[in-house]
């Protein structure tokens, strides 16, 4: 499944990614002048060696933890295994001819994994006479496209492997502007109510993700409960194609404030949805999970999640959803309708 997206991409995002263009690694942008420097516009490097996790990702195989799931899976060597390495340390798996003489051997989860190879767009991605449609024409993801950005991380965010969730591995949970946030961010962001989109747009395509995957008979109950709660949250049908057309959708748009507020009406006033008999306990309980991040999202990009009266209710929702063998739908579902009076106000603004 790792990858599946690719085909559902579509020839007009992919088209412009030469097939041999070759991988020049992290130190090629990390230059002083250019996103290796101390100011603020030009630290881009500094912030992800120094805190982001992504750079982590091939130590994370190396732990005991991952020994454990490789024995279970017979695997003689998570590091260089890649089962494992095409998230932890994907730079494995990539032919030497298309590594230039840059890239370490632990190059991890890097600047290239995510804005593509550099070989066809490095010298001209920051010239100013270029338009951004140019730039992404020499090769370079188009990365404010939220479409693009969704399908660029959900692969390794949310799909895994059957055997490899069964050995053990921690389930996977796609909510694209909550995890760009927690990166940190090595980008500017000038649009607060960007976030929203964002959040939605991940929504979207992790049901895509989930919905196909839940076609292959070996899918466990977990993979399906997860495509039914996220149909439930964005209000369609749980098939890929309806999926991706939302995705589509919903990058194009330009929230503004009073799309932000009716999204999070919306989705607080589904609480009466978690007294349903007919919806299994397991999907209640990721329905709760997706509601909790999502209202955290929007109150961020409304910048109201600080709010007093907002904030502890708030609080109580992830309280609630701490423990899914131990979820409680009836309690969750009081919760959520506290917010009630406060979605009124909002209503009236």
């Amino acid at each position: 499944m790792l990858g599946a997206w690719c085909l559902v991409l579509g020839p007009s995002a992919r088209a412009a990614e030469p097939a041999l263009a070759k991988f020049l690694g992290s130190q090629s942008c990390a230059s002083a002048m250019c996103h290796g420097g101390a100011d603020e516009k030009y630290n881009q490097v500094i912030i992800w060696t120094k805190k982001d996790f992504h750079t982590r990702a091939p130590a994370t195989l190396t732990m005991a933890r991952s020994a454990r799931m490789a024995e279970t899976l017979k695997i003689k060597d998570a590091t260089t295994d890649a089962r494992c390495t095409v998230c932890h340390n994907p730079f494995q798996t990539v032919p030497a001819e298309r590594k230039g003489p840059l890239v370490g051997k632990l190059e991890g989860v890097s600047c290239e994994s995510c804005h593509n190879a550099a070989e066809p767009w490095l010298l001209t991605h920051t010239r100013t006479d270029l338009t951004r449609e140019q730039k992404v024409g020499a090769g370079l993801r188009d990365l404010k496209d939220l479409y693009v950005r969704a399908n660029t991380c959900v692969a390794c965010h949310q799909n895994l492997e059957p055997e490899v969730r069964a050995a053990g591995h921690p389930e996977l949970v796609f909510e694209m502007d909550g995890q760009c946030v927690a990166m940190p961010r090595h980008w500017s962001e000038t649009n607060r109510l960007h976030g929203a989109q964002a959040w939605m747009a991940g929504q979207a395509v992790a049901l895509r993700e989930a919905a196909a995957q839940s076609a292959d008979p070996k899918a466990s109950d977990e993979v399906r409960q997860r495509g039914a709660a996220l149909a439930w949250v964005a209000g369609i049908a749980p098939e890929p194609a309806a999926a991706d057309q939302l995705a589509r959708t919903v990058a194009e748009q330009n929230w503004k404030e009073g799309d932000v507020r009716a999204r999070l009406i919306k989705l607080a006033s589904a609480h009466a949805s978690f007294a349903e008999a007919s919806a299994a306990p397991g999907e209640l309980a990721q329905r709760a999970e997706r509601v909790a991040f999502g209202l955290e999202r929007l109150l961020v990009a409304l910048q109201m999640q600080k709010e007093p009266a907002l904030s502890a209710k708030l609080d109580q929702l992830f309280q609630d959803i701490q423990s899914r063998p131990d979820f409680a739908a009836q309690k969750c579902a009081g919760h959520l309708k506290e917010f009630e009076p406060e979605w009124g106000k909002l209503s009236a603004k």
